[in-house]
């Protein structure tokens, strides 16, 4: 099984061209893709890389081209790319479609059908960002945290239920997790905790949820087979509370799917603006790499986006789905002298900073990298 547990390796991509699926989705996305897509073309100048782009409706746009949100042509594209990119989907123009055809419904299914059960969310309080940051100094300094998220059970893949009820209706959502899902996503984080700092953190409500109760009996049973790495376990509630408190006491956070999708957003606000923040969704087959945020349909179309969460995310894939750590980190490096430079988005202006659209800011990225690569 493929997983991308050498995600520090420094083994080279083969010269063979690689196959990125673009799926740009709605809102944003499309805009948000096109600064990631032109920052991978200008790292691939810069070190002589190959890859071949595509792209397939998908979420809303894809409802309104052909009825499905995710359509088989998509599908088949995806299961045969090396790796694939994801802007952002749904919005309100499609809240009245039914709940099984609506744009997350591609997502959801896409996650099933590739079995990606593995959701990696980096979050990075970036230095030149400091002042962003709703914490005092003191606190976002050093904050490197790893959320390792469950992406594939729990109450997104329950069954839904409404029916009557004396009062109106009765809803009921169902969260379900067998041991084997607990210990696939386990045995990831215990593996990415033992390339950092060592140290994992498995956050649960043991006190109260069966689910709970059963994912901290297999996480502590593992744990025993990890001896190098510091094992944890926090109640979700305390967890929200020491991510303010301290969130630098943290390096690998593990979660089940709907907490790590809360407490994922709760980092974003620590590290200034949700905009900044890629992720990684992995399994057996193509990795699917996207910013955690939403698709802004308010801000579409205005070159307002944040491009820097999909930039990223594309930087995440050239480290963890084709070894390029060094290509990765020229992105990711150029980004934070661009940041250092003054130059922000809208969401990110502080006193003192230029604040600049989405097209100039990868303009001034890729001009970054080749002054760069220039002094290389």
């Amino acid at each position: 099984m493929k997983f991308p547990e050498n995600s520090n390796s420094d083994i080279p991509m083969t010269n063979t061209k690689k196959k990125i699926v673009l799926l740009p989705g709605d809102g944003i996305g499309p805009e948000i893709m096109r600064a990631a897509v032109r920052v991978l073309k200008e790292c691939a100048k810069e070190f002589g890389l190959e890859f071949e782009f595509a792209e397939f409706p998908f979420g809303g746009c894809a409802i309104d081209a052909t009825g499905e949100p995710l359509p088989g042509e998509t599908l088949a594209a995806c299961r045969a790319a090396d790796a694939i990119l994801l802007g952002a989907v749904g919005g309100p123009k499609w809240d009245a479609v039914p709940l099984a055809k609506r744009p997350e419904s591609g997502l959801l299914a896409l996650r099933k059908t590739l079995q990606l059960y593995i959701n990696l969310r980096p979050i990075d309080l970036r230095a030149p960002l400091y002042g962003l940051s709703p914490l005092k100094a003191d606190r976002a300094s050093g904050v490197h945290i790893d959320f390792v998220r469950e992406l594939a059970g729990d109450i997104y893949f329950g069954e839904h239920r409404v029916g009557p009820d004396p009062s109106g209706e009765r809803a009921t959502d169902e969260a379900v997790y067998t041991t084997g899902e607990v210990e696939r996503v386990a045995k990831y984080a215990f593996a990415r905790a033992e390339s950092r700092k060592g140290r994992l953190v498995s956050i649960d409500k043991s006190n109260v949820l069966t689910t709970s109760q059963l994912w901290r009996r297999t996480v502590t049973r593992m744990g025993a087979d990890h001896p190098h790495v510091k094992l944890e376990h926090l109640y979700v509630d305390n967890a929200a509370m020491q991510l303010v408190l301290a969130p630098a006491q943290f390096d690998v956070i593990l979660t089940s799917n709907m907490f790590g999708d809360i407490l994922t957003d709760l980092g974003a606000a620590l590290a200034g603006s949700i905009g900044l923040i890629p992720s990684m969704s992995c399994g057996p087959g193509p990795s699917v790499y996207e910013p955690i945020h939403g698709s802004a349909p308010t801000l579409a179309g205005k070159d307002v986006a944040n491009p820097v969460g999909m930039i990223l995310s594309a930087a995440m894939m050239l480290r963890e789905s084709f070894g390029l750590k060094r290509e990765a980190e020229s992105i990711e490096s150029a980004v934070d002298r661009i940041f250092a430079s003054g130059i922000r988005t809208p969401d990110t202006v502080e006193p003192g900073t230029s604040k600049v659209g989405c097209v100039e800011f990868a303009d001034r990225l890729c001009a970054e990298m080749a002054s760069a690569a220039r002094n290389r």
